[in-house]
């Protein structure tokens, strides 16, 4: 039976576990609290947290919410990095941060209940952001009905050059309208 104070620890790693939409294993070994301060305070805005985890409070929070195999990777000083939103954000400054510190390792992560491998982790931090995307899906819808504007105003350009052109082989300028005479 753990002590209230474990138990609460236990159930707190269950909550970000659960809630997470990715959990990065890294062992932290050699960190000073400086950096790990500033390393918390990058994943800070993008809604991501790091938390220092002893390995058999986390193997049972884990149990808990049915993640099978992160046992497994829990060995020696471990923490957990826990993105809530934009997963490619968050693998990219923890890849940044470990080639940078070149302290921090990667064991593994938690994607979807399901542990996936370090390379894993990599190829995540190389998808573009959810920013992109976005971007990328606006100007793809975009482009077809800017097209689409573009050929439905075509008759009308084209008859307003016409016009014009008319005008210009007739050698002079249409006929403006008269100045309205001011009232006395």
């Amino acid at each position: 039976m753990p002590t209230p104070k474990k138990a609460l620890a236990i159930d707190e790693l269950a909550d970000g576990l659960e809630r997470s939409q990715l959990a990065i294993v890294t062992d932290y070994r050699g960190l000073s609290v400086s950096d790990l301060q500033g390393f918390r305070s990058t994943l800070r805005p993008l809604n991501a947290e790091l938390r220092v985890a002893k390995n058999t409070l986390t193997s049972i929070a884990a149990e808990r919410v049915g993640i099978d195999g992160m046992t497994e990777i829990l060995s020696g000083p471990t923490a957990l990095v826990l993105a809530y939103d934009d997963i490619v954000s968050v693998s990219k400054a923890v890849s940044d941060f470990a080639r940078t510190s070149r302290i921090l390792t990667i064991r593994a992560g938690v994607l979807n209940q399901r542990v996936v491998s370090t390379r894993d982790i990599e190829e995540i931090a190389t998808l573009p952001s959810r920013d992109e995307l976005v971007g990328k899906l606006v100007n793809l819808l975009a482009s077809p009905m800017t097209r689409t504007v573009g050929v439905l105003s075509g008759p009308g350009r084209s008859l307003a050059y016409l016009l014009q052109a008319r005008i210009d082989q007739q050698g002079g300028v249409p006929a403006e309208e008269p100045e309205p005479e001011a009232a006395d």
